[in-house]
Formats: C-alpha cells, sequence, structure tokens
C-alpha cells in the first residue's frame, strides 16, 4: 500500500500556491525519479506504470543509455545553436533521419517544441500551401490548448470556455463505434454517415471545399476517449482531401512512434496524409515536436516562420539516439506491442464480460482503453467510478490516466517486461473488482 507523506502532501500545497492551474488532480503523486518500468516518488514509493508518462518514454521511463548518453555528450558540445537563424548539421542530420521513416514523395521537416506547436506549424503550412483559409477538425479531438490548435480541438469544454472566438474552423463528427452517432448498424455504416455529413452539411452548407485548407485528424482520438475509428472513414478523409485540394493533416502526436505498432499510425488505416505531426515521444523524454510534409508542396519564404528553440541541440541529440534504436530494433518493436498489446486486450475483455461498469475496451497496439459505465443497458458514464479506479490503482503501486469522459488508458513502456504488465494488469483487474462490488 502506497504511504502518502507529509513532504509529499507540503509540496502539492506549494504547488497549489504558486502554479497555475493545469490537471495535476488525479492522485498524489510527486515524482522524483524513473528508470525503465518502474517511477519513484520523494517518499521512496515505487510504481508500475502504464502511462509512460503521457506516452512520452516509449521506449522505458527516463529514456535508454544511449539516449541520455547522446543527450549528455551535447550538453558538452553546446545546448542551444539558434537554429532558426544559424545553421547546424545535428537538426538537419535528424530531419534526413526522420524522413526515411515517411513515405516516398516527404522532404521538408518543421522542428518545435511541443504537440501543440506541431500542430500550428501545420495549420499555417496548409494556409500557406493551399492559399485558402477555414480548418476542419472533429468532435472530441484533441489537437493543443494554443489557440490556433485549441480553436480544432473540441474535447471538453473547460478548454475552450473564455478563450475564443476560434474564428474559421468547423466540426464535423468523428465516428464512435460504441456510442454511434447515427444509430447506424455496422461500424462500417457508421463512419459513411460521418463522412456524408461531413460533405453534404459542412462542405456544403457551411464551408465550400473551395476555401477549406485542411481537415485534422487523428488516427486515434487520444484525449477523446481512444477511439478507433473504422477503416472506411480514414479512406474517404483522404478522398474528400484529394478531390477538394484540402490538406489532409494527420495528428501522430500521441499515437504515432509506435505506440500502435507502427512508426505512423495512420499507416494502420492505409492512408497516406499531406502533413504529419510528432511530439511526445520523439524527443526521447525532452521537448521536442515535428511538421512533416509532402516535398511537392515547396518551401517556405525566409522569415515568415520561425521559434527560438526549435531544434534545440540538446534535444535532438536524445532524439536521433532514440530514432535509432527505433530504426535498428523496429521488427522487434513491432513484435512487442503486437503480443504485449493482444495479451493486454485479452485481459480487458475479461474484466468486459465479467464486471457490469466495464461498458468498452478498445485501442490498437498499446494505445488502448476500457471505458467505464453506470450500466451497460444505458450505458451512462461513470467518471467517479472511472476516478475511484485509478484511485485505487494507486494506492497499490500502478500508474493510470483518465481519457475521454470515463475511460482509462493504458499505455506501458513499449520495452515494459511481460511480467510488469501482468503485475499491472492483476492490481487494474482488483481496482474494478472492488469498484464494481460497491
Amino acid at each position: 500500500m502506497i504511504k502518502v507523506t507529509k513532504k509529499i502532501n507540503d509540496v502539492m500545497k506549494r504547488d497549489k500556491k504558486v502554479m497555475f492551474t493545469t490537471t495535476r488532480e488525479h492522485y498524489p503523486f510527486v515524482v522524483a525519479k524513473a528508470s525503465g518500468d518502474y517511477a519513484y516518488d520523494i517518499a521512496g514509493n515505487r510504481f508500475i506504470d502504464f502511462t509512460s508518462f503521457i506516452s512520452v518514454y516509449n521506449f522505458g521511463l527516463n529514456g535508454n543509455a544511449a539516449i541520455r548518453k547522446a543527450a549528455k555528450d551535447q550538453i558538452d558540445k553546446l545546448m542551444h545553436a539558434a537554429f532558426l537563424d544559424y545553421h547546424s548539421e545535428l537538426p538537419v542530420k535528424f530531419a534526413e533521419n526522420l524522413l526515411t521513416m515517411f513515405p516516398k514523395g516527404f522532404g521538408r521537416v518543421f522542428l518545435s517544441n511541443s504537440g501543440t506547436e506541431a500542430n500550428e506549424d501545420a495549420i499555417k503550412l496548409a494556409r500557406l500551401f493551399t492559399k485558402k483559409s477555414y480548418i476542419i477538425g472533429f468532435y472530441n479531438a484533441f489537437h493543443g490548448r494554443s489557440l490556433g490548435s485549441l480553436g480544432i480541438t473540441a474535447t471538453k469544454l473547460v478548454h475552450r470556455e473564455h478563450y475564443g472566438p476560434f474564428p474559421n474552423v468547423a466540426h464535423s463528427i468523428y465516428p464512435n463505434p460504441y456510442r454511434s452517432q447515427f444509430n447506424s448498424q455496422t461500424p462500417d455504416e457508421l463512419a459513411l454517415a460521418c463522412i456524408d455529413h461531413l460533405e453534404n452539411v459542412i462542405l456544403a452548407k457551411e464551408y465550400s471545399p473551395k476555401e477549406v485548407a485542411a481537415i485534422f485528424v487523428e488516427p486515434i482520438q487520444g484525449e477523446g476517449g481512444y477511439i478507433v475509428p473504422p477503416k472506411i472513414f480514414m479512406k474517404e478523409l483522404r478522398r474528400i482531401a484529394t478531390e477538394n485540394n484540402i490538406v489532409l493533416v494527420s495528428d501522430e502526436v500521441q499515437a504515432g512512434y509506435m505506440r500502435t505498432g507502427k512508426f505512423l499510425a495512420m499507416d494502420n488505416f492505409g492512408v497516406t496524409a499531406d502533413i504529419y505531426t510528432m511530439a511526445k515521444a520523439i524527443g526521447g523524454g525532452l521537448p521536442l515536436a515535428a511538421t512533416i510534409a509532402r516535398s511537392s508542396f515547396g518551401d517556405t519564404p525566409s522569415g515568415s516562420h520561425a521559434g527560438t528553440f526549435g531544434g534545440n541541440l540538446v534535444s535532438v541529440a536524445a532524439a536521433n539516439a532514440s530514432l535509432n534504436y527505433l530504426k535498428k530494433n523496429k521488427r522487434s518493436l513491432e513484435h512487442l506491442v503486437k503480443e504485449k498489446g493482444k495479451y493486454i486486450m485479452k485481459r480487458l475483455n475479461k474484466l468486459k464480460d465479467d464486471y457490469e461498469i466495464v461498458g468498452d475496451v478498445r485501442g490498437l497496439g498499446l494505445m488502448l482503453a476500457a471505458e467505464f459505465v453506470k450500466n451497460k443497458d444505458t450505458k451512462a458514464h461513470a467518471p467517479k467510478e472511472r476516478d475511484a479506479i485509478i484511485e485505487e490503482c494507486f494506492n497499490n503501486g500502478l500508474l493510470l490516466l483518465p481519457t475521454g469522459t470515463s475511460a482509462i488508458r493504458i499505455i506501458p513502456p513499449i520495452t515494459m517486461s511481460k511480467e510488469n504488465i501482468e503485475k499491472g494488469m492483476d492490481v487494474f483487474e482488483e481496482a474494478v473488482r472492488k469498484v464494481n462490488a460497491k
């Protein structure tokens, strides 16, 4: 049982006094260090981590030894090179390395610091390349919290309240097979109903396709609840974009970088986007993001877009080491994601069969979630029960994070041992059993 000490409570009180509130509200975790499968708090409590620190540490907490060594070595040479004003070889080398992971025809990279910045970059690039203004996003999407990306985000009211208006953005409906928005009989029928809404409502009555620069989509909706759409949905988005000279942007910030078993999550749907955005895991634990576009779009005018810390040398050194590790071990990583994901999904499906409060389980690879409900018939959301399960798991040494209205995401490091995955799932199952019995 985890012991919450006075020191932990004191840090949390100090945090509330001096820091703007973010989302640190799930449990009293004050991290001190982490390595591999485990995180440790300042009281010495040890936790199995099923969060990868929000899908950042895909290859183990605090990165692996090669990632850390690359960052340390670069610190002793030069940390910041003003890459947007001066030339430096390391970011160029990383961009060349990164582009080898993309389909033929991708040849331009912009480096920034976070997922929201990567999406801001994509907004600007899409408008520049098409000379059009409007953006299409989806309900339940999350693309960031800075104003441009926030305009496309539509997950929770708290994200947007008091920050608008958000001009030039329309939201369409992203198919949720568990909560079918059109009462469709099959997932594919639902997907096609959503496409019909996009084509015959949004693009027919609200924004002309002649004025739409981009469609932004997450291959799997992250903060919206780990919603996996039918393949036909992405294929139809690709068709609409191609027919109307609209840029299709794939937000891979959470779902990319091997999390689903593929480097690009969009590849699971047999679709190639026009611009990809990446962050989180790409930096190996340090702040880094990338916006990757087709070469055919051309370049940006000098001075039209830049940023002080984009291409920071320490972050890029860590990212390059991480990418080299990924490329060297790609086949084994694909196998690990597939086998571990299959094991976790088997456990989750058993929970769904055994407990009334487990309404749905879903995901791809090691990007998985369980959604909790009051009962299976009404599918009424159960956020209190969800939060109680997260707290119970924390008290027994397992870190979890929520997603959507009443779901829990399960995103352990890809490299986590099978033993610790089993232990973590045992803790999770016991927490579900206890909360279900109340």
